[in-house]
């Protein structure tokens, strides 16, 4: 009985973390200078866009999103834009909030990037434009600078505060 006990608290109290839904939320591409930037050499500049947002959608259960933006410019014009909102909803439960907020922030949008990427990808190829794959992102040290900012920015009000 008491090992029975045991078991149950154990796997109450076990990690949790599912994947319920990987769905895109939002797509936009546009080629404003079309036809007239296909005749010049293709030589863009691209700058990229990372955002992610979390919500609670009930107990344990989180939407993230994860939003790029690839604007590729030549010159003054702009080639194209690229806009993709991927997201998920999660189940993450049985971890302290530290461990929370790092899963939402750094793991879920590890998860969602590879879909995202693939879209933008296939958006870009449809465009008839050169072949385009965004690099990997390392979301662990974005999450991590992220929270350095965070108590930098923390600490330096409460030294004004003083």
């Amino acid at each position: 009985m008491a090992e029975e006990n045991q078991v149950n608290n154990a796997q109450e109290k076990a990690p949790e973390f599912a994947i319920q839904r990987i769905y895109t939320k939002d797509v936009s591409f546009e080629t404003p200078n079309s036809p007239s930037i296909f005749q010049v050499e293709w030589k863009p500049e691209i700058k990229l866009d990372i955002d992610t947002r979390s919500s609670k959608l009930a107990e344990n259960t989180y939407e993230v999103v994860l939003a790029i933006t690839v604007t590729a410019t030549i010159g003054e014009k702009v080639a194209f834009l690229a806009e993709v909102q991927q997201a998920g909803i999660f189940v993450i439960g049985n971890l302290p909030d530290e461990k929370i907020a790092h899963t939402i922030g750094a793991f879920c949008p590890t998860t969602l990037f590879p879909y995202a990427r693939e879209a933008i990808a296939n958006l870009v190829n449809r465009g008839s434009f050169p072949q385009f794959n965004l690099t990997p992102v390392n979301f662990e040290a974005l999450y991590a600078s992220y929270v350095q900012q965070q108590r930098a920015e923390s600490l330096a009000q409460s030294t004004e505060a003083h």
